[in-house]
C-alpha cells in the first residue's frame, strides 16, 4: 500500500547518500505542537505538571530550540546531540507533533503518547507514532548517564559530535518532572544498534506489465500517476541501517516511488485491459473526474487503473468517496449471512422513509409491494433503511472488514486508501450507511475488491506491483470466507441486476456478468458520483464519475466498453 515506482530503465548510480542539508533551526518559522481532545481527556489521569513537561519538550523540538528541548530531559547532553543529529541530519524542516494521550500505570512515571509528522526537505512527510517517558526527580540538572550511543545517534551524518550550545545545566521539566531520555522517543526503531539514513536516489527503474512488456508514463499516465512516476517528483527513503555494519534493516519512509535495486519493476497491469480502460475514460469521462479498477477475482492482481483527467490526482485508489449504492452489494451479505432477509421476502419500498432525517430513492421512485430482490435490482434505498433493526450498530463496520478486508491495512504496493465503514453514531447514520452513504468512504480500489469478494466468497489482498526493491506483498488482512448459499444468492442478484435491473447498460455482452449501480449523493442539490462495479468470469471491476445523475449513464457506458473489450 505504501510505495511508488517509475517507468525508464535504471541508471548505474541511481541512488545517492544524501549529505545533511543546512537547517533553519530558529523559532517562529518552525511548526507547533497539537494537541488533541483526546491527548488532553486522557492525560488528567496523569500529573499535569508532567503533561506540561512533555508539552513544553515537544513545543521546544518543533520550534527548532533543541537546546531547551533537551534541557527538559535527564541527559541533556546526549539528548541535544541526538535531536541535533536526528533533525538536521535527515533534512527535516517544520516538524509538528500531536499528543494523543498520556498514561500513569505506576506512581513513579508518566508517558504521553504523540504523532509526529516531519516534513522531509524537498521530499514528502515522514510520519510515525512514539512517546515520552517523564519521571519525577528532584535534581534538576543533566546527569548525561542515560543517552544513547555517544556522538553516533539519530541519523548516518552525525559524526561530527557537535552538539552545540548545550543547555545540559539548564533545569528539568515544571516541578521535577523530566523527559528519561531513551533514544527509542525520537523514534521507535531507534536504538543503539540501528540509527537512520536519509537517501535521495537519481534515474528511475524501468517498469513492466505482467507479461515483461515495458510500461512508461508516456503510454499509460495513470499507471504512472499510481506508481509515482508522474509529475517528475523527487524520490527517496529514510532507512533503518544497522550502525556497525551499515547494513538496510528496513526502509521506514519512501518518496516519490519504491527503490528498484534489483532489475525492472514488476506490475500485475495487463496490458490489454489497460489500454481498454484509458480508451473507455478517454471515450465516456468527457473531462470529468473518474477513476476506474480491475482486478483478477482469483488473486485479486490489478490488471488496469484509469483516472480521468489521465495522470491527475489517482482517485481510482487514493478517493474517498461514499460508495452509493454499490455497498448494498456488502449490506446485503450481511443481511444474508443472518438469514435476516430472503431475496422473495416483501420489503415495501416507499418514496421516503423518515428516521431523523427524510430518506428517498433516486428521482423519488417507489416500488409497491415490493420483494427483496426487486428492492436489490432497481437500487431501493428506503427498503434498506427498513431494514435497519436486523443489524446491530457495529455490525456492518465489523462485517465489511471481517469478510471484505475493509478497514483493515492493505499492502498494495503503492498508497492506497483501504476503505471505512464506521460505526454509526445514531439511527440516521445507521440508516444512511445501509446505502452506501453518511460517513462510508472508499473508492474503485475497494469496491473493485469488493465484488471480486462477493463473486468469489473470498477476499484476496488487493496488489499492483508484485516484487520490486524493499516492497512485499506481506500477509495482508486476516478475513473469512463468504458462506456460500450467501456468494450464490448475490451472484443471483447481481446477474438479475444486468438483465432486469438498473444495470441494463452491461445486458447486450456475452457471458454471465453480474453487476451493481449506485448514485451517491454529495451535495442535496449538487450533482451526484455515479457508480458501477461488475464482474465477468475474470475481473472484478468498479468505476465511479464525479458529477453524475446516474451510474448506469456514467459509470456504466465505460465498464460496458472494457468488458467488451477484453471478452
Amino acid at each position: 500500500m505504501r510505495t511508488y515506482e517509475a517507468g525508464r530503465r535504471r541508471r548505474r548510480g541511481w541512488m545517492a547518500v544524501a549529505l545533511a542539508g543546512a537547517v533553519v533551526a530558529g523559532g517562529g518559522a518552525w511548526a507547533a505542537v497539537g494537541w488533541d481532545s483526546g491527548g488532553e481527556s486522557a492525560a488528567r489521569e496523569a500529573d499535569p505538571e508532567a503533561l506540561r513537561t512533555a508539552r513544553a519538550f515537544l513545543d521546544h523540538w518543533a520550534a527548532g530550540e533543541l537546546g531547551k528541548a533537551a534541557a527538559l530531559t535527564d541527559a541533556p547532553e546526549r539528548a541535544e546531540t541526538t535531536l541535533r543529529n536526528f533533525t538536521v541530519g535527515l533534512d527535516i524542516e517544520r516538524p509538528a507533533f500531536t499528543a494523543q494521550r498520556a498514561a500513569a500505570p505506576d506512581g513513579a512515571g508518566v508517558t504521553v503518547s504523540f504523532a509526529a509528522k516531519l516534513p522531509v526537505s524537498g521530499l514528502g512527510t515522514w510520519q510515525y507514532q512514539s512517546a515520552l517517558p517523564l519521571i519525577r526527580t528532584t535534581d534538576n540538572g543533566g546527569d548525561g548517564d542515560n543517552g544513547g550511543a555517544s556522538g553516533d545517534n539519530g541519523s548516518d551524518n552525525s559524526d561530527s559530535g557537535d552538539s552545540g550550545a548545550t543547555a545540559g545545566k539548564a533545569g528539568g521539566g515544571a516541578n521535577g518532572w523530566k523527559v528519561r531520555w531513551e533514544l527509542a522517543l525520537v523514534h521507535p526503531k531507534l536504538s543503539e544498534e540501528a540509527k537512520f539514513r536519509l537517501v535521495r536516489e537519481d534515474g528511475a527503474p524501468e517498469v513492466v506489465d505482467r507479461d515483461g512488456g515495458k510500461l512508461t508514463g508516456a503510454d499509460h499516465p495513470s499507471v504512472a500517476q499510481a506508481l509515482g512516476m508522474g509529475g517528475g517528483k523527487p524520490r527517496g527513503a529514510v532507512q533503518l541501517i544497522d550502525r556497525q555494519t551499515d547494513e538496510v534493516r528496513g526502509t521506514e519512509a519512501r518518496f516519490g516511488g519504491p527503490q528498484a535495486a534489483q532489475g525492472p519493476v514488476r506490475t500485475t497491469i495487463d496490458a490489454r485491459v489497460q489500454r481498454a480502460a484509458e480508451r473507455a475514460m478517454e471515450r465516456h469521462a468527457r473531462g470529468r473526474n473518474a477513476g476506474l479498477v480491475a482486478l483478477r477475482i482469483a488473486d485479486g492482481e490489478v490488471v488496469a487503473v484509469a483516472n480521468s483527467p489521465a495522470g491527475g490526482f489517482n482517485r481510482a485508489f487514493l478517493g474517498t468517496y461514499a460508495p452509493g449504492s454499490t455497498m448494498k452489494v456488502i449490506t446485503t451479505a450481511a443481511l444474508l449471512a443472518k438469514d435476516a432477509v430472503k431475496p422473495t421476502d416483501v420489503v415495501d419500498c416507499p418514496k421516503y422513509l423518515t428516521v431523523g432525517k427524510q430518506f428517498h430513492n433516486v428521482e423519488t421512485s417507489e416500488i409497491r409491494g415490493a420483494t427483496f430482490r426487486e428492492d436489490f435490482i432497481h437500487s431501493c434505498n428506503t427498503a434498506f433503511v427498513s431494514l435497519r433493526d436486523k443489524l446491530g450498530n457495529g455490525e456492518l463496520t465489523e462485517f465489511s472488514s471481517t469478510y471484505f478486508g475493509i478497514g483493515q491495512e492493505w499492502t498494495t504496493g503503492v498508497p492506497s486508501f483501504d476503505g471505512e465503514v464506521p460505526v454509526p453514531g445514531d439511527e440516521t447514520e445507521k440508516s444512511a450507511a445501509l446505502f452506501g452513504q453518511g460517513k462510508l468512504r472508499a473508492n474503485p480500489l475497494v469496491m473493485a475488491s469488493a465484488t471480486a469478494t462477493a463473486a468469489s466468497g473470498r477476499f484476496q489482498q488487493p496488489l499492483l506491483i508484485r516484487a520490486g526493491g524493499d516492497q512485499r506483498r506481506g500477509d495482508g488482512p486476516t478475513t473469512k470466507k463468504l458462506p456460500g448459499d450467501v456468494v450464490t444468492e448475490l451472484r443471483k442478484l447481481m446477474r438479475d441486476t444486468v438483465t432486469d435491473g438498473t444495470a441494463k447498460v452491461l445486458a447486450d455482452l456475452p457471458g454471465e456478468i453480474g453487476a451493481k449501480t449506485g448514485t451517491a449523493e454529495v451535495t442535496a442539490e449538487g450533482p451526484n458520483n455515479g457508480w458501477l462495479v461488475a464482474y465477468d468470469d475474470e475481473i472484478a471491476i468498479a468505476c465511479v464519475v464525479e458529477g453524475a445523475q446516474h451510474g448506469s449513464d456514467s459509470a456504466g457506458p465505460v465498464i460496458h466498453d472494457v468488458l467488451e473489450a477484453v471478452q
